[in-house]
């Protein structure tokens, strides 16, 4: 069923906000999140989804709505299937598909001792005991498959198996695909339990064979991740892969499977691909990566089963981020795209001259009646004489005339780019809506500049990076409109570590520090976080291993607990109580350093939350105190 509604009415109805020239924490939580569903089979229509949180009842409301390619007044809808079809329906139209936990391990006491029914005991034999934000209770997503509209018994393609599809925490349906002739079903899998699950990134891409119910791995010998199965409308398949076991960061590259063997499309470029997808005859793939401080639309040819290389084209440019890919139509492309001034919104873009037209606006409204930042690209040059990119943020109506508190701003990942993203959490429009100028240096371990640049970090988090942060604070401090005694520095998850070890080697730069979810402790870090592989690679291996020289330089000289003595500067923690990555321990065990030393510091700690905050309320209290505790030290 179809709504029509007004384009007026559709602008997020915010009358009541106009008067409102520059963005608060409440206003940041009024903005609609777009995001692309499809474009239907004919090519006119576009199916998006807009949530809508609400701080009163800590939840958000979703709705879907349709808007022709060519643009104008979005219409309401209930069910986007009939424009862009089921995915999970074969497309014979016979079959579907659908995940479904299943309980296979006994965990729970209760599991053993069906006696002692309200115990709340788990017990474990091995490793990956929880992940992310959820213990481990035994059951396991499972594929079933079964005849449309049939009452009969759904069959399990992983029947009896101890494994995840989708893959735990972050999978969706992106982790299964039916093969064109529905013949088969492609699934991504990690069939790896326990220790050696939390030590590896292996998954592997496994089909199914409906005639014969076999299952074969598609990718065995590929050690890496293998995710992101997707057919050509002509047959090829093709997905995302990472050569080396143990490290989630690895370049990622497209590959595709043919009567040749497994081809790497993108081997010989000098980047890594977030997402893709197959062009409508598949002579090309489509495909979203970072590049020099933003993220833009490439296309990459298929020379089919000719040995001809791969050439590689970026479509799109400018100071924006192209962030999802929604689908195409003949030479137009539909795009999410940010900046640091504006929440995502639709796109077209020409794909033969990647000019670019908003497609819709629903911020549009509360954005027309702001006063927005001003966002510079700056090029630092590092210690060792590389050039960095620094995006440098202004207050709104800045005048170069006034000084300003300043910010330095520490990026997680620690390999995740720094680009043009607009985040619900740490908002550079927001910060520099309150007076403050943002610093965002794109430091060693950074997609977008190269392979190496990106891994250098690795096995040295406490070494050139932290010279790359300095440069980038040092440089843009010299401006008169800086204020030099009023720094202070800021950031989540490598950042917050960043954060820390900052704390005890800034040499009284920084007024004050604001560190989430930061690696305070690398020996207890190691000793309690999930993915075993995401240390070892990062740090070099267990703090016991003495003849292991990578992993001991970390523990002696990239820890920031054993620089908590050199901390003279107020410090504000929030910790997430359910982030079992970087588990709450850090969070406390720097809050009673700062303590026990005298400093002034807080510790705000948010029991429901992972290593996000995702809750309306929780993230008002976060910005909140993130702006009170500024006021008071900076």
């Amino acid at each position: 069923m179809k709504k029509p509604i007004l384009s007026v009415a559709f602008l997020m109805f915010t009358a009541f906000l106009f008067a409102q020239n520059t963005m608060t924490p409440e206003l940041l939580w009024q903005l609609g999140r777009v995001s692309g569903v499809g474009v239907s089979a004919d090519g006119a229509t576009v199916v998006f989804r807009v949530s809508t949180p609400s701080i009163a009842e800590d939840k958000s409301t979703s709705k879907l709505y349709t808007i022709p390619i060519s643009g104008g007044v979005p219409t309401e809808i209930s069910d986007a299937s009939p424009l862009i079809g089921d995915r999970n329906i074969s497309p014979d139209k016979k079959y579907k598909l659908y995940a479904r936990s299943v309980k296979i391990k006994n965990v729970e006491g209760k599991d053993f001792y069906p006696d002692l029914s309200k115990s709340n005991v788990k017990i474990y034999d091995g490793l990956n005991y929880r992940h992310w934000d959820t213990w481990e209770d035994g059951a396991f997503s499972h594929l079933f498959l079964n005849l449309v509209n049939s009452k009969s018994e759904d069959v399990d393609l992983m029947a009896n198996e101890p494994f995840d599809c989708p893959q735990q925490p972050f999978g969706g349906e992106e982790d299964f695909i039916w093969s064109p002739d529905s013949k088969y079903i492609i699934y991504v899998a990690k069939k790896k339990s326990g220790t050696e699950y939390a030590l590896s990134t292996n998954t592997d891409l496994y089909q199914y064979e409906l005639a014969t119910a076999k299952t074969t791995n598609l990718t065995e010998g590929m050690i890496g991740y293998d995710t992101n199965p997707a057919y050509s409308f002509q047959g090829t398949l093709a997905w995302l892969s990472m050569k080396r076991d143990g490290y989630e960061a690895d370049k990622n590259d497209i590959v595709i499977k043919n009567s040749t063997g497994v081809i790497n499309l993108t081997a010989q470029w000098d980047g890594t691909v977030d997402s893709f997808v197959w062009c409508q005859d598949g002579t090309k793939i489509y495909f979203i990566a970072p590049v020099n401080g933003t993220v833009q639309l490439f296309e990459v040819d298929y020379p089919g089963i000719t040995k001809k290389q791969a050439t590689v084209k970026q479509i799109t440019s400018g100071e924006f981020d192209v962030n999802a890919i929604v689908g195409q139509a003949s030479s137009t492309m539909v795009v999410s795209r940010t900046d640091m001034n504006h929440a995502a919104e639709l796109y077209t873009v020409n794909l033969l001259n990647g000019q670019m037209q908003p497609l819709t606006h629903v911020n549009d409204g509360i954005y027309a009646k702001m006063s927005l930042s001003k966002i510079e690209r700056r090029t630092i040059t590092t210690t060792d004489n590389k050039k960095m990119v620094t995006w440098v943020i202004y207050p709104p109506n800045f005048d170069p005339s006034k000084k300003y508190p300043t910010l330095l701003y520490c990026q997680g990942g620690p390999q995740s780019a720094l680009s043009q993203f607009y985040s619900y959490r740490w908002n550079f429009q927001l910060m520099a809506a309150n007076g403050y100028i943002v610093v965002a240096p794109n430091r060693r371990g950074m997609p977008g500049h190269g392979v190496a640049w990106n891994e250098q970090i690795s096995k040295d988090h406490g070494g050139q990076v932290m010279k790359d942060y300095l440069s980038a604070i040092d440089e843009v401090a010299k401006e008169s409109f800086v204020d030099k005694a009023r720094l202070g520095c800021v950031g989540p998850s490598y950042g917050g570590y960043s954060v820390f070890y900052l704390a005890g080697i800034h040499n009284k730069r920084f007024k004050t520090f604001i560190s989430h979810d930061g690696i305070f402790n690398l020996k207890s870090m190691y000793g309690t976080t999930e993915e075993l592989f995401f240390v070892n690679w990062d740090i070099g291996g267990p703090y016991w291993e003495k003849t292991n020289a990578a992993a001991q330089k970390s523990f002696a000289s990239f820890d920031p607990s054993l620089l908590a003595d050199r901390w003279d500067t107020p410090i504000l923690i929030f910790q997430g109580g359910r982030d079992y990555h970087v588990p709450d321990g850090q969070g406390f065990e720097a809050f009673q350093a700062a303590q026990l030393r005298g400093i002034k510091s807080k510790l705000v700690y948010l029991p429901d939350e992972n290593h996000w905050v995702l809750h309306a309320q929780n993230a008002q209290v976060w910005q909140r105190e993130f702006f009170k505790w500024l006021k008071e030290t900076l």
